[in-house]
């Protein structure tokens, strides 16, 4: 498939083919016969699969690792947010290899075959573990250690190699799905900026699936099928997108330079020339006709770029205005994504401590016989976003539109700042929620029993579930547009790995906190924050300590905010 033939570019162009893009067989492409939202529904399909795989795995990985692997709750809890940090932060290798050499849809389908042989091994390693159990108490201890030892390998080797294929799907089908519309024309621009909101819908659609039906099939019904349903649904993913391959739009990739290369070199030429006099820069921006603005005044040494070291102009040894521009948009968002990172640390826990909380609480239905996972109380956080995405996209938006005069009713920055906000107050209501089940637990005489069901309502996590929905509309799907607009066409996938390594960053940042706090209020008989009798714990200091650090986090963002520049190449905001 010739999807990156330039040359291809260059036949005669009918009156609505879009520019920069090819078929499926390198031929232009026409916008009445390609993307837009049928396009966009098949590869909607495949990150609603890869969700339901991946919420499969992480939501209820913190049971399995200290239920069937044995694990404390403080070294599940950091095992969980490492696992979590690496899928996150792979995103930008695999972005990286998108746009520098596979193309986005290629790097999709060689991601997805690997993911689904991870998610098969994953099954595997859990057989391993029913096969020990069931040895009997005649079996060979060494036997069953040894059998457990490579069970453990089996897994984490398996867990990690989904996060490796997690990192080239995530940034490639979302950038992907986003290339399916053309910025140049009105419409289609407007429904790009609604894309992103239905995406979000689409992807907790198949998280509050899996919550709804995996977690209850791997608490009481078998470990393994819980791990291969994932699979199979990622292989149904896989065939939907393939399905799609005759309608989508492919951007053009000729033997350019990589853009990755491009705006380093920006930064190489710019530290060769520090000792370049801004005069001599001053002269070379009116030789080329710059018009002083906002944007070439911020970041002014990078304009050094423009000039050879050797202060000759040949061909290749300077920089072009362009050029210069992605640099400095690259380098703005730095502030905004360091800022960005306490809501990641917080956005950590719904699926650690939220669900160790749940767990020791009344999670009775009136079915007779049912309890509600602890794991699946995080289906309120997606069934949160899926009645509030339509609220927010057809009501709020046109709204705040008229009021505002902005295509998108709030600039991108307001909205991920307005869920920064919703976020710490939900780390408050849950501090207080567990101040209450400690003490309820200790009026009935339950501090020391940890296996005895506290009388209190699971019910009473609800509105912290909630809220952290609410400011996942608002700040995570703002993140992710964000980080898409404001790079440069050519590294949009790498954009997206940027936002999703916030949340890498975040996580393993919540990992080194919670073993930090760990190590210091533990010893000398002392019960930690995290102890694994959770009546005799402090998750509720660590709520309160995370909601001071996210309001800590908010107003150093909204100081960064202020100096923000938006990129030329984006939407009018």
């Amino acid at each position: 498939m010739s999807i990156s033939d330039p040359s291809a570019a260059q036949t005669p162009l009918l009156d609505d083919t879009i520019d920069g893009c090819l078929d499926y067989k390198g031929r232009p492409v026409r916008r009445s016969s390609s993307g837009c939202w049928i396009s966009a529904s098949f590869i909607i399909v495949v990150e609603i699969a890869e969700r339901f795989a991946y919420y499969g795995i992480s939501s209820n990985l913190i049971t399995y690792l200290t239920g069937p692997l044995g694990e404390s709750t403080a070294t599940a809890a950091a095992q969980v947010n490492a696992w979590n940090g690496a899928a996150s932060l792979l995103p930008l290798l695999g972005a990286f290899i998108a746009d520098s050499f596979l193309g986005r849809y290629r790097t999709i389908i060689l991601a997805s075959l690997v993911y689904i042989l991870g998610l098969g091994l994953l099954a595997l390693s859990a057989t391993l573990g029913s096969i020990s159990s069931s040895g009997g108490q005649n079996a060979d201890d060494i036997a069953l250690s040894s059998s457990l030892q490579f069970q453990v390998i089996l897994f984490f080797s398996s867990l990690y190699l989904v996060a490796f294929a997690q990192g080239g799907h995530k940034p490639c089908v979302q950038a992907f799905g986003a290339d399916q519309f053309d910025t140049q024309d009105p419409e289609e621009c407007k429904a790009k900026s609604s894309f992103f909101n239905w995406w979000y819908f689409g992807m907790c659609a198949g998280t509050l699936t899996t919550l709804s039906i995996l977690n209850y099939i791997q608490d009481n019904l078998s470990w393994v099928l819980g791990f291969a349903i994932p699979g199979i649904v990622m292989a149904v993913g896989l065939v939907v997108f393939l399905l799609g391959t005759m309608t989508y739009r492919y951007s053009v990739k000729g033997d350019e330079e990589s853009p990755i290369v491009t705006v380093g070199r920006v930064f190489i030429l710019a530290v060769r020339n520090r000792k370049t006099s801004y005069s001599a820069i001053a002269a070379e921006e009116e030789a080329r006709g710059i018009l002083a603005t906002e944007s070439s005044k911020q970041f002014k040494f990078l304009n050094k770029a423009l000039l050879a070291p050797d202060g000759s102009k040949e061909q290749g040894e300077v920089c072009s205005i362009r050029e210069v521009e992605e640099a400095k948009a690259v380098i703005r968002l730095a502030p905004i994504w360091a800022t960005s990172l306490i809501y990641a640390i917080a956005f950590a826990q719904s699926s650690t401590f939220f669900t160790k909380q749940g767990a020791t609480m009344d999670r009775s239905t009136a079915m007779m016989g049912f309890e509600i996972p602890a794991a699946s109380l995080q289906s309120f956080i997606s069934l949160s976003v899926v009645l509030f995405i339509p609220i927010y996209d057809r009501i709020f938006v046109p709204l705040a539109r008229a009021l505002t005069g902005k295509q998108a009713g709030i600039t991108l920055l307001q909205r991920i700042g307005s869920g920064m906000v919703i976020s710490t107050i939900s780390l408050v209501i849950a501090a207080v929620v567990e101040m209450r089940r400690l003490k309820i637990a200790e009026e009935y005489g339950l501090l020391d029993k940890p296996n005895v069901m506290v009388p209190m309502s699971v019910w009473w996590l609800v509105p912290q579930y909630a809220l952290y929905g609410l400011a996942d509309v608002f700040t995570m799907v703002g993140l992710q547009e964000f980080f898409y607009d404001q790079m440069p066409n050519e590294l949009r996938s790498v954009g997206l790995a940027l936002y999703l390594s916030i949340f890498g960053v975040g996580s393993f940042l919540s990992s080194f906190l919670i073993s930090a706090i760990e190590n210091l209020t533990s010893g000398d008989g002392r019960d930690s924050w995290f102890a694994n009798n959770l009546n005799r714990a402090h998750l509720d200091y660590f709520f309160l300590l995370l909601a001071v650090l996210s309001a800590v986090g908010l107003t150093l963002y909204v100081c960064c905010t202020k100096y923000y520049i938006y990129a030329r190449w984006g939407r009018t905001f």
